[in-house]
């Protein structure tokens, strides 16, 4: 049995306020190295909305289950360099509270800057419902906004 994978990637900017609040990251659809067999990132979203525009709509960065499973999400999220003291991210179930299930915030991170770049990746395992939207959100403490360079989403479902 094959297992369902969606894989996003984003290769442009994208800014992140210097307001501490968490944001959602933004993909694009289709094209370059993103995967998405399975229909899981789409411009018409399984409720019947439409993304007109992915840059400016948090719901481009949503990836909605195909199928109830273990989920096994993947992310890789790099910063430019910055004045930062602490950098955060984290896997959320309905992020943007479409659904009736309550947003539920998992894997957080909050991390110290490295030395030389700010790259990061993660790793966590939760189960998954069609219904119920993932997404990662991001965020810093710079005292101006920043940029995320690059970022990797790939949820992978285990039936």
């Amino acid at each position: 049995m094959p297992i369902p994978v969606c894989s996003l990637i984003l290769n442009e900017n994208q800014r992140v306020a210097s307001d501490s609040a968490y944001h959602v990251v933004r993909f694009p659809f289709g094209g370059g190295e993103s995967y998405d067999a399975e229909g899981m990132h789409q411009v018409r979203q399984p409720d019947g909305y439409d993304v007109s525009d992915w840059r400016a709509d948090d719901r481009s960065g949503l990836i909605w289950p195909a199928v109830d499973g273990w989920g096994v999400v993947t992310v890789m999220i790099q910063w430019e360099p910055g004045d930062y003291s602490e950098l955060r991210d984290q896997v959320v179930r309905d992020p943007l509270g479409l659904t009736d299930d309550p947003v539920d915030t998992t894997a957080t991170d909050h991390r110290r800057p490295s030395p030389g770049m700010q790259c990061f990746t993660k790793h966590h395992e939760l189960f998954v419902h069609p219904d119920v939207p993932l997404a990662i959100r991001v965020a810093h403490n710079d005292s101006r906004s920043r940029d995320l360079v690059h970022a990797q989403f790939k949820l992978a479902i285990h039936t």
